[in-house]
């Protein structure tokens, strides 16, 4: 019986050992948005100021430990008054809340690949299950020696589970501001080992 728990042990050591520590590079990955202006147009905007990890196995493609904690005052639609109205108590309210976070639960994979990342997504202090979209596309070692990995992810909440409900009626029937949001990430990620 001894033994077995030693075999058992140390399977776990060294599965866990392939395991890479990842750290998003922000100067080239993106967390964008689109949301329904008008009933006819979209806005877009996105989050300049955010962070995240993760550990990845490249030759198991085994994902787990996913963490993203984003600055809700960093908002940015290149409107200014626009951005202001967002980080202020009608949605955001960025000096009450000013993380935005989400922690992966659990990775779904096909054909032995990453494909949806379920977890908990917390934006004005509401925390809600959400699954993401993700799809690996690849890892390269750069010019200085570094592991480097990209990925994309997407995927669409509806705000008002958030508590972000204000809004406006339109004389000519509608609202001001869409329910849905879809959440867009393009992510390139270096080892935590890098050498520069």
């Amino acid at each position: 019986m001894r033994s077995f728990f030693l075999f058992i042990s140390s399977v776990f050591f060294f599965h866990s050992a392939w395991a890479e520590k990842y750290n998003v590079d922000i100067q080239h990955s993106s967390v964008k948005f689109t949301v329904a202006h008008l009933v006819v147009s979209r806005v877009a905007g996105r989050f300049d100021k955010f962070d995240s990890s993760f550990d990845f196995d490249e030759k198991s493609q085994k994902l787990d430990n996913v963490v993203v904690t984003i600055q809700a005052n960093s908002i940015n639609t290149n409107e200014p008054d626009r951005d202001k109205d967002l980080r202020s108590s009608n949605f955001l309210d960025a000096a009450k809340f000013p993380v935005l976070t989400f922690k992966s639960t659990k990775t779904v994979y096909e054909n032995a690949k990453p494909k949806k990342l379920e977890g908990q997504l917390t934006i004005h202090g509401v925390t809600k299950p959400v699954t993401l979209n993700i799809e690996y596309r690849g890892a390269v070692t750069d010019p200085w020696g570094n592991r480097r990995l990209a990925f994309d992810a997407d995927t669409k909440i509806d705000r008002k589970d958030f508590g972000l409900v204000w809004n406006k009626a339109l004389e000519t029937g509608g609202v001001l501001v869409g329910d849905e949001v879809k959440i867009e990430i393009d992510g390139e990620a270096m080892a935590a080992s890098k050498k520069k």
